[in-house]
């Protein structure tokens, strides 16, 4: 079996799409096509349903992508690293979410990525959890850290590490506010409201979960990172639900302080994800570990 077509064959699933794929490896999309084709006349079965968009793997696609994807992956990794090139670094390219990725993973990336003769390049960028799913999928990344858990054979998914959740303000609006009720949702209605989005994502996650119901009130200043939402809550811009790891410091120096201590608090899981058999490839399974180790530390 011809590998250029299996390698073509990968990179359609992970794209899934022959358009995607044909970016990808530097073809025409008529060039992709026939490929594939080819392959499916050699196999004499179909590896691919078209779609209006992309394209779904068949039963057989799915299975020849399980056991060709990581051999593929390590006959790459011999290529590109050369057989007489102990000493060269490869290149790991991270995507996440920002604030997490910033100030969690990166730090420990950086310094593995420094030790004697553990070194690789390190690549980072940051985005929503669809927009990483789908680029690690697409192979524009190696490792990603996701707040979702995707679904499916072709993506691997291990936790990471949770995230608990605070409700904060300033010294003034906690004066302001008194103590929250034990029971009952306190009213929003007439509060600022800091958060990432107009739909208040982290303030409705943490209503839901602590006192059962929705909250009942709109953004009074929204930005899109959750680093800029702690600065804006520090001086006094309305009230906040963070991460407890982003906002301890500030926390810790009474720049904020806490409204509200249930007994259980929200919590998110973070995932590290990888496509499957990438791990065979050792720049990746050295920082997938790492980070796993780093995470133990973080929790």
């Amino acid at each position: 079996m011809d590998l250029a077509l299996l390698r073509t064959f990968v990179t359609v699933h992970r794209a899934g799409s022959f358009t995607r794929a044909a970016a990808l490896l530097g073809l025409s999309q008529p060039a992709v096509t026939s490929q594939i084709r080819t392959l499916e006349r050699q196999l004499g079965r179909p590896l691919f349903l078209r779609q209006a968009r992309g394209v779904t793997p068949t039963t057989i696609g799915d299975e020849l992508a399980h056991k060709a994807a990581p051999h593929l992956d390590a006959l790459v990794e011999i290529a590109e690293s050369g057989l007489d090139e102990e000493s060269a670094l490869r290149t790991l390219h991270l995507a996440g979410p920002p604030e997490f990725t910033a100030e969690r993973a990166l730090p420990a990336l950086t310094e593995l990525a420094a030790r004697d003769g553990q070194g690789f390049a390190l690549r980072a960028s940051f985005g929503t959890a669809e927009d990483t799913l789908e680029g690690l999928a697409a192979g524009h990344h190696d490792l990603a850290i996701s707040t979702a858990r995707p679904r499916g054979a072709l993506l691997t998914a291990s936790p990471l590490c949770d995230e608990e959740h605070v409700l904060v303000a300033s010294p003034h609006w906690a004066e302001r506010i008194g103590a929250l009720p034990l029971d009952g949702a306190p009213a929003l209605e007439n509060l600022p409201v800091v958060e990432v989005h107009e739909s208040l994502p982290f303030v409705s996650r943490y209503w839901a979960s602590v006192f059962d119901s929705c909250p009942a009130a709109a953004g009074t200043v929204i930005v899109p990172d959750l680093r800029a939402v702690l600065a804006c809550a520090s001086v006094g811009a309305g009230l906040a639900v963070l991460p407890r790891y982003l906002c301890g410091p500030a926390l810790e120096r009474e720049e904020i302080v806490l409204l509200h201590d249930p007994l259980v608090p929200p919590l998110r899981t973070y995932f590290l994800v990888v496509r499957t058999g990438s791990l065979a490839l050792p720049h990746v399974a050295r920082a997938h570990e790492w980070l796993q180790r780093a995470a133990a530390r973080w929790c």
